[in-house]
């Protein structure tokens, strides 16, 4: 089996414009752009640690109440 020639590339090519026409394409490759931009960002924000939350309280459990001199 052989590769394919310019001409029958050609063809190729103007039978896919002619079937989905010029605005259908571009439109396409533009969905298939933000999807892959969209897969790098999703990727990039996997890669940040998650922010920590404190959960920790401010009132000590242990610390013994100060006594008043009476």
């Amino acid at each position: 089996m052989h590769a394919p020639g310019i001409w029958g590339i050609l063809i190729v090519a103007v039978v896919v414009v002619l079937l989905f026409g010029r605005g259908k394409i571009a439109g396409l490759m533009g969905e298939v752009a933000s999807g892959i931009k969209s897969f790098q960002k999703g990727m990039r924000d996997e890669d940040k640690p998650a922010p920590q939350i404190n959960t920790a309280s401010t009132v000590d459990p242990v610390a013994q109440p100060e006594k008043k001199d009476a």
